[in-house]
C-alpha cells in the first residue's frame, strides 16, 4: 500500500473573497474589515459635525465616506440627517456658551456662527434641489420663518411683561 493511498483525502475549504485595497488608501487609514463603519461613522458625525474625525471615529478614510455617500442614496440621506442634528446640537451648544455669565469652557463663538451660516446654506442648496426652487428662494423662505420666530418672541415677551389686570385692583 502506498503512502499517498493511506493518508486521506483533504477537502479544501473555500477561502473568503478579500478585498484589495490600494496601497494608498491602506495608508490613509481606510479599513475594510468593520462592517459596522456606517454607524460608527454616522454617530461621530452627529458629535462632531466633522466628517474627518467621523472617518477616523469609524476607521476608515474620508474619502470612503465621500465615495458611499456619492454611491448609496439611502447612506447619503442618513449623512444628512446626521449633519443637521450635529449643527443642532452646535446651535444648542453655542446658545447655552453665550447665556452662560461665567461658562466652565472657551468656545470658538466667531467659527461656531460661521459653521451654522455655511450649514444653512448648505441646507438651502439641498433643498432647492430636492423641491425644484432655486437656492435664493429657499434663503428667503427659512428668512421668513426666522422673521416669525422673531415675531412670536417679541410678542411673547411683550406680554409677559404687561401687568397683570387681575392684580391691579390690589
Amino acid at each position: 500500500m502506498s503512502k499517498a493511498a493511506s493518508t486521506p483525502a483533504r477537502t479544501t475549504k473555500p477561502r473568503k473573497p478579500t478585498i484589495k485595497l490600494p496601497a494608498r488608501l491602506r495608508e490613509q487609514g481606510d479599513n475594510p474589515g468593520n462592517r459596522h463603519w456606517r454607524t460608527y461613522f454616522l454617530m461621530a458625525l452627529i458629535e462632531s459635525s466633522n466628517v474627518t474625525a467621523a472617518a477616523r471615529e469609524a476607521g476608515i478614510a474620508p474619502g470612503r465616506a465621500y465615495r458611499t455617500r456619492q454611491l448609496d442614496p439611502d447612506f447619503a440621506a442618513q449623512w444628512r440627517v446626521a449633519l443637521a442634528h450635529g449643527y443642532q446640537n452646535l446651535e444648542i451648544e453655542l446658545l447655552g456658551y453665550l447665556r452662560d455669565r461665567k461658562p466652565e469652557h472657551k468656545m470658538d463663538v466667531t467659527n461656531a456662527i460661521r459653521l451654522l451660516t455655511l450649514h444653512r446654506q448648505t441646507v438651502a442648496q439641498q433643498r432647492a434641489q430636492d423641491d425644484g426652487q432655486s437656492e435664493q428662494e429657499v434663503l428667503e423662505s427659512i428668512n421668513q420663518m426666522i422673521l416669525a420666530m422673531r415675531d412670536r418672541s417679541a410678542a411673547n415677551t411683550a406680554l409677559l411683561a404687561e401687568p397683570d389686570a387681575d392684580n391691579e385692583g390690589d
